[in-house]
Order: structure tokens, then sequence, then C-alpha cells
């Protein structure tokens, strides 16, 4: 095998295991993930429902985040409601087409959220304007907003209740941490909903 694709690998390891490091030994990384999992609890508790949204592979992880609440993650439960606006390509294409990809969010937002929801929009860099448009009309709505996005404060944080802060720059490594938090965020949620005898 070639001795620098094995180098690479160990390269990517090594750097997601420093990150996750990181992560781990933050408070304010740690407590954003419990904070976060509170807010989903409550929102739940009084009927309300998790909207998840993001662009590429964020939206693949909007689609990965619903599934675990509305299948399960750790135990046999009772589903949750979670919606990736991600889905319909006949919602994206038509608001997209009628109106512009900025849109493709905010419209679904406007559609189908309530104030007893929460938002969960995912933008590595902060800065995807149809996750910001859609940010700011949740909140207009009063729907509790919250952030997955990288280390660097950018545009969508001023319209978020909690944000969840990646310790890095790197697209990919965002991303790792990203969907790592939403299984903790998950399990905390599963537990609180849903306890069970240890």
């Amino acid at each position: 095998m070639d001795c620098s694709a094995l180098d690479l690998v160990r390269q990517h390891l090594n750097e997601s295991r420093r990150i996750l490091d990181e992560a781990c030994k933050s408070d304010q990384f740690t407590a954003a993930v419990v904070a976060i999992s509170e807010t989903v609890t409550t929102a739940l508790k009084n009927g309300g429902k998790l909207l998840i949204a993001g662009n590429g592979g964020s939206a693949a992880d909007a689609q990965h985040i619903a599934g675990e609440f509305l299948s399960r993650l750790n135990y046999d439960r009772a589903p949750l409601p979670a919606i990736a606006l991600t889905t319909d390509s006949s919602v994206l294409t038509a608001v997209g087409n009628d109106y512009a990809y900025e849109h493709v969010f905010e419209r679904q937002i406007q559609g189908l959220a309530r104030p007893n929801d929460v938002f969960v929009a995912i933008s590595t860099s902060g800065r995807s304007p149809n996750v910001v448009r859609a940010l700011a009309a949740a909140r207009g709505m009063g729907v509790a907003t919250i952030g997955f996005t990288g280390r660097l404060r950018a545009a969508m944080v001023e319209h978020c209740d909690l944000v969840l802060h990646a310790p890095s720059d790197s697209t990919p490594q965002i991303q790792q941490i990203h969907i790592t938090a939403a299984h903790a965020i998950c399990g905390l949620v599963e537990r609180a909903l849903f306890p069970r005898n240890e």
C-alpha cells in the first residue's frame, strides 16, 4: 500500500482526534450541547417539533439527525417529531424557481413552524444565505433558534438563541463534530423524555 496514502489517513484521524479532544475539554462547547438538549426537550414536552436544515453535507446531517429523533438512537421509544427541510425536492425546486434559492428554507419555516418549535440551522461557514434567512424568519415567529457552525463568529450567530461552535475551520472536521454533538443531544433528549431503569 502507498505509504503516502497511509500517512494521509493517519493525518486525518489524528486531526479528528485533536479537534474532538478540544471539544471535550471546552466547557463552552459541552455546555452548549446540554443547553441545546434542554431546549429541544422542553419544546417536545410542550408539543413542539424539531425542524432542521443545511446545505450539502449539512443537509445530509439534517436528515441524519431527523432520523435519529423519529426512529431511535439508543433504545426503543416513541418517535419524536423532527423534519429535515432538505428532503422534499418538489418544495425545494418550486421555491428555488419561483423565488430564489435563498428562500428555500425560509418559506418552509414560514409555512411549517410554530412558536413551540425548535429550528436547528447547520452551516459550517455560518454565512449560508438560505440558512440565515430561515433563522431570521424563525426568530421572528417566536421559534427557538439553534445554530451549528464552525469556530468563527458569522452572520447566522446574531439570529440564534444558542450556538454550537465546532472548534475548527475545516468543513469536514466541523461536520464530524456536528454529527457527534447531535448524537449526544439526541441521547440526552431521549433519556429525559423516555427514562429507563439503569
